[in-house]
């Protein structure tokens, strides 16, 4: 099939191309007329792979742009959807607002491994090590663009880019202001909610956003946005999970969301060259997150809210951001031993402030630097004892040019938290080899890595966990008993050695090839870890039958053990390894077309402690598939994409009991609209899910079935 797919790219792209346009490229003086010669293919650019300016082409790592047409488009309403057709990205949406993305491995409810940008701002939360895409108070129409770094990055963005990078770009004031100075979109819909054979009322949902941008005169401009959205709950499973215990899904009263966001920005053009931009916003939410001790539901007065300044004159940058995170929870399995929910209060303040630059020495050599330091003040209620967190750190890297048709890249990046006893460095290594200007082979090495949450180091508390022995008796059908949870303040932080040969290529001003394959080792993970058991000697409270039988049931096969203390350890090494292979195709000026294919291998693991094996770490589906296509002619734009998607295998919410595989499943998303009155309104139709499948993203998250949205986008 995937030989098909590339004689039919190749017949395409040697018909007649479109005119060009050519794209800013970071390339040193030219040395000799070939490289003075016009580009001449229409190439995108990106600035997270390296944090300059470079054609894509030219990135020294895997990277996906997401552009203007599709981001439009699209008839998703969040990011994971919208993001799920890129090579190599694992998506698993647990609720109504609940949304974790991982790149070439295994996500989990916690996606504690990818780094998430806003214009190079981070939305990382470091207390939980997690990113709540839901708190970005940016509206789908304003972004430019989305970049995806797949594979390890922090050799140039630090801590936390461990499996790669997701940065959104918005639009400035001024290139609103000249393309869409207001604009206000109304979206209604449903979703069936008749899942697993269980029938249901369906659920609605409701957005409402609108933004406004003016250039004031040629120095001052300012865009203000605002949005809304509200969701009932999607439907829980219902039954016994498809594993040796069939452990019943726990009846837990489900949730949906309201996601209310407001956003404004000014920037100023000096006369002598660069902008100055200030920005600031707020984003609330609530529902439910799921965790590894099950579904915490967040108030409706949490929100995180931030200022951000910056300078940017070309590579130049200076830059200072404050993320506020304020909210609050509510365990709906995890209760506390005076039988209350086990409540999760969160108050942290981050404060950071970089610089960076690049600059060309000689015909030879483009060398890029720069650094930041954070402070981060946390105030949570699991972690009562725990310390603030500084970190600092600082990178270089320079891209060698031998000729036109050879380029290496060598940098790195040393790191030093206040959490961590040694500082931290991060190399990076790319030999590109260019045959033609429009097509690079790429061989890399990389290394990142993960620092330990703020929770990892320091949560404190008891819950009551619940465990069925009735085959001993029936007293204890439903014996529940207390474990401890501490943290571990002596973590190092969580590594990956990465290396990769990949291929990227626009062939005949058409068609954009990317190919890649990886091989990851992960060393020093950091899980949650039993480290203490109830034993004859030390029953736990209430154990109505002789402490000896705890001895017997310690003692079968499988082992019957109740734990009494749990922690976080550094364990073991874990192998990933896969391919991506895609193609993104300009078929004519109204239509563009895209396929692309993922493979990931079964994770190996090595020197994990006794007693624990492959199967206490989350596996990612081995095979995605992606194909689509997005239309703007004349007065219709729509878009189609097909998504499927192997089964995986669960193992981070509670304990074994609740471990298990995800079917595979296959989603359709469609829309269509029109554009009327000159362009100034476009209505739509989007759907996704058009086959209605039952979906499981994640062996304990919710079910997804066929949504459909009815949209009007206003535009003065």
């Amino acid at each position: 099939m995937l030989l098909r797919l590339f004689i039919v790219v190749a017949m395409l792209v040697t018909a007649t191309p479109l005119v060009a346009q050519q794209a800013p490229a970071q390339t040193p003086p030219a040395d000799n007329q070939e490289q003075d010669q016009p580009v001449s293919y229409e190439e995108q650019v990106v600035v997270t792979a390296s944090r300059t300016e470079q054609q894509l082409v030219n990135a020294p790592a895997a990277v996906t742009l997401v552009p203007t047409t599709t981001i439009q488009n699209s008839p998703t309403t969040n990011m994971g959807d919208l993001l799920r057709t890129v090579p190599g990205i694992n998506v698993s949406q647990g609720s109504a607002r609940d949304i974790n993305i991982t790149t070439r491995g295994a996500t989990s409810t916690l996606a504690t491994s990818q780094l998430a940008l806003v214009d190079g701002r981070s939305v990382y939360l470091d207390f939980f090590g997690m990113v709540m895409w839901d708190l970005v108070p940016t509206n789908l129409p304003e972004i430019r663009q989305i970049e995806v770094i797949r594979g390890p990055a922090s050799a140039v963005w630090g801590a936390n880019a461990m499996t790669g990078v997701i940065n959104v770009i918005t639009r400035s004031p001024r290139e609103l202001a000249a393309q869409a100075p207001t604009t206000v979109t109304i979206g209604a819909g449903a979703f069936n909610r008749s899942a697993q054979g269980v029938d249901r009322d369906s659920g609605s949902l409701f957005y409402v956003n609108g933004s406004h941008a003016q250039a004031v005169n040629d120095r001052w401009a300012y865009k203000l946005s605002a949005g809304y959205l509200t969701q009932d709950p999607l439907p829980r499973p219902v039954g016994t999970i498809a594993n040796s215990f069939r452990t019943p899904y726990p009846p837990f009263t489900n949730e949906g969301t309201s996601q209310p966001k407001f956003d404004a920005r000014v920037d100023y053009d000096i006369a002598s060259g660069g902008t100055v931009s200030f920005s600031g916003g707020i984003a609330g939410t609530e529902g439910i997150i799921h965790s590894g001790i099950g579904p915490f539901d967040i108030s409706s007065d949490s929100r995180m809210s931030y200022f951000s300044t910056r300078y940017q004159n070309g590579a130049r940058r200076i830059a200072f951001f404050t993320n506020l995170l304020d909210g609050s929870a509510s365990n709906l399995l995890a209760f506390q031993p005076n039988g209350r929910p086990l409540p999760l209060v969160f108050d942290t303040k981050t404060f950071d402030i970089e610089a960076a630059d690049a600059r060309s020495i000689g015909t030879r050599h483009v060398l890029a630097f720069g650094g930041n330091y954070r402070h981060n003040a946390f105030d949570i209620s699991l972690a009562p004892a725990g310390d603030d967190r500084n970190e600092g750190g600082g990178y270089i890297q320079d891209e060698i040019f031998f000729g036109n048709h050879f380029r290496w890249v060598v940098g790195g990046r040393v790191d030093k938290f206040s959490s961590i006893d040694d500082a931290v460095f991060s190399p990076r290594t790319t030999f590109m080899v260019k045959p033609v200007q429009a097509q690079t082979f790429r061989v890399s090495f990389n290394r990142a890595f993960r620092a330990p949450s703020f929770i990892n180091n320091h949560i404190d508390t008891t819950v009551l966990n619940e465990v069925n022995l009735s085959a001993l008796s029936p007293a204890l059908a439903r014996f529940v008993f207390p474990i401890r949870a501490v943290g571990n303040p002596e973590l190092k932080q969580e590594t990956m050695t990465a290396y990769e040969v990949g291929y990227t290529g626009v062939l005949g001003g058409r068609a954009t090839v990317t190919a890649a394959f990886y091989y990851n080792v992960t060393d020093d993970g950091i899980y949650f870890t039993p480290v203490a058991a109830f034993t004859p000697a030390s029953p736990p409270p209430g154990w109505p039958l002789p402490p000896a039988i705890l001895g017997v049931l310690a003692g079968l096969t499988p082992p019957v053990v109740l734990p009494s203390r749990f922690t976080y350890l550094n364990l073991g090494t874990i192998k990933d390894k896969g391919v991506e292979l895609g193609v993104d195709l300009t078929v004519n000026r109204s239509l563009t077309v895209f396929t692309n294919y993922s493979y990931q291998a079964k994770p190996v693991a090595e020197d994990l402690p006794p007693g624990t094996t492959i199967d206490d770490i989350n596996w990612p589906p081995k095979n995605r598939f992606n194909a689509g296509f997005d239309v703007s002619y004349r007065r219709v734009l729509g878009n189609l994409s097909v998504n499927h998607t192997d089964e995986a295998y669960w193992q981070d919410v509670l304990d074994a009991r609740f471990a298990g595989v995800t079917e595979p499943y296959t989603i359709v998303n469609a829309g269509f609209g029109v554009r009327w009155a000159g362009e100034r309104v476009i209505t739509s139709l989007k759907v996704t899910n058009l086959a209605d499948q039952d979906v499981m993203q994640h062996i304990f998250g919710d079910v997804l079935k066929r949504q459909v949205v009815g949209e009007v986008r206003f535009t003065f």
